[in-house]
């Protein structure tokens, strides 16, 4: 049996939360571009969950804005798809299923923009949410008269200039729009990006001013794994719990948190909120920002080189071994929470540290330390020197763990061989992809100089860090003497020192 609306009451629901038939009688009040596993287990799974206890009552209409892939198997399955979460959550293990209802209709930017400008219609429409990834908020001069324009700015554009048509530029006819890209600013930038595109475009200047006092675009914050479709035995398992074939499968971790900038306007027009904690409009998001980067980002990024180097696959499984299980929780809690460069209490950081290490300890999300040295450099950067920076104002020594995952660091980016563009290191006698854009800059500095010499090079590259890292005192030292701990005795033992 597949799952679609005629199978819902076929479906057992001890087993999985079915949807009531009435769901499917409500407004569409969300445009949604994008279709990808983010918006599905977390944006629609607070919709959805509103609108089962009542609150919100609209649905969604999904907007496929790429030409890859299709619609096939959301058509199929009238929209419908199964959320799994699992995780740990106050040290208990936690399993839900749930049949989303909250997609009404989806289409196509490429075959169906005629329809999807129709929609600029209807009254009930007040949400607009993207997830285009970070490079779709980009600016792209071009004619926004085409169908469809070929950027997310230019799409969306097309779509409030008809909306401005269409209502006289009626001042309630404007939209709260809310991007989830992974970038800082991400609806400051948009609606930067949508202003200029409309002066370039020529557009009447009542339109734009339009678009200046009557949209909202409010920056947010998204945080959630949400890994997809399950590997194959996995999938059958869970199909066969639940009775029922579903093509669009997602597994999501149970950690939920969508920070969105706006007032109480805009907590009214988003009343989705109201149902569950894991949503938070606040005026001022920067505080779930730094959390999430400085903590579980930074965390991530100073842990994934040792963790690589000592052979441990996942971050679930470092949580199992006692020597990266404390280096992790020490680093946390003695190093980057008290460095973070942001007024933030001591108990809510502590609340988020606790639910950061549930998070790291889930069996159920297969999350690789090697994805996560993808970029390693500008991570780096952005992320931990900060911390680094703002450690050095509260003390006058060098950070012990922060310095051993800085040479971590270091030796992860010793590249072995160069195919074409492609650089590799060597770890145990198999080579591994360095998949960042400093590689071939690594590639020379191991080549030519010695350990001293690369830890020296780098730390003083202000094209790198915009900051001479060796002037910051002790660290320099304490990074040479991990780099040839981690060389002679291995990453494991260093671990073991220093913890």
């Amino acid at each position: 049996m597949n799952l679609s609306r005629f199978n819902l009451e076929k479906i057992v629901p001890e087993k999985v939360t079915v949807p009531n038939l009435e769901i499917f009688e409500l407004p569409e009040k969300v445009l949604q571009f994008g279709t990808g596993i983010l918006l599905r287990g977390l944006p629609d799974f607070f919709i959805d969950k509103a609108n089962r206890i009542g609150i919100f009552n609209g649905r969604i209409v999904m907007v496929k804005s790429t030409s890859k892939g299709d619609a096939t198997a959301f058509r199929k399955q009238d929209g419908l798809y199964t959320l799994c979460e699992r995780g740990i959550a106050d040290g208990e293990k936690i399993e839900n299923n749930t049949i989303n209802s909250s997609v009404s209709r989806i289409f196509v930017a490429q075959t169906d923009w005629k329809q999807i400008l129709e929609l600029a219609k209807n009254e009930d429409l007040k949400i607009i949410i993207s997830n285009t990834t970070e490079a779709g908020i980009r600016m792209l001069n071009e004619d926004v008269s085409h169908y469809p324009p070929a950027s997310f700015p230019g799409k969306l554009l097309a779509f409030l200039y008809e909306r401005f048509k269409v209502f006289n530029g009626n001042e309630e006819s404007g939209f709260v729009i809310i991007p989830t890209e992974l970038i800082s600013d991400n609806a400051k930038k948009l609606e930067a990006i949508v202003l200029e595109l409309a002066h370039l475009n020529s557009l009447e200047p009542e339109f734009i001013e339009w678009i200046e006092k009557c949209n909202f675009f409010c920056n947010s914050l998204v945080d959630r794994i949400v890994t997809g479709m399950p590997d194959e035995d996995t999938r059958a398992d869970i199909e066969n719990e639940l009775g029922y074939k579903d093509e669009l499968l997602t597994v999501s971790e149970v950690y939920r948190l969508w920070a969105i900038e706006g007032d109480d306007k805009i907590r009214q027009i988003c009343s989705f909120a109201a149902a569950d904690d894991g949503v938070v409009i606040e005026n001022d998001i920067e505080l779930q920002r730094e959390l999430k980067l400085r903590l579980l980002n930074g965390t991530h990024t100073l842990t994934c080189g040792i963790a690589f180097l000592a052979n441990i696959d996942t971050v679930q499984q470092a949580m199992e071994n006692k020597f990266s299980e404390k280096f992790i929780k020490n680093l946390m809690r003695n190093e980057l929470a008290p460095s973070i460069p942001y007024k933030i209490t001591a108990d809510i950081k502590d609340v988020f540290i606790s639910k950061t290490l549930d998070r790291f300890r889930n069996p159920h999300i297969n999350h690789k330390w090697k994805s996560i040295t993808f970029n390693y450099t500008s991570k780096i950067k952005s992320r931990c020197i900060p911390l680094l920076l703002q450690f050095y104002k509260n003390n006058q020594h060098a950070p012990r763990l922060f310095s051993l995952g800085f040479a971590a660091y270091l030796y992860f980016m010793k590249p072995e061989i160069q195919d074409g563009k492609a650089f590799y290191g060597k770890m145990n006698g198999e080579t591994y992809l360095i998949e960042d854009e400093s590689a071939e800059r690594f590639f020379e500095i191991w080549k030519n100089d010695s350990t001293d010499e690369v830890v020296e090079n780098v730390l003083q590259s202000t094209s790198l860090w915009d900051y001479d890292l060796s002037a910051l005192p002790g660290f320099q030292n304490e990074v040479t003497e991990d780099l040839k701990g981690i060389m002679e005795k291995g990453m494991m033992k260093m671990l073991d020192v220093r913890n």
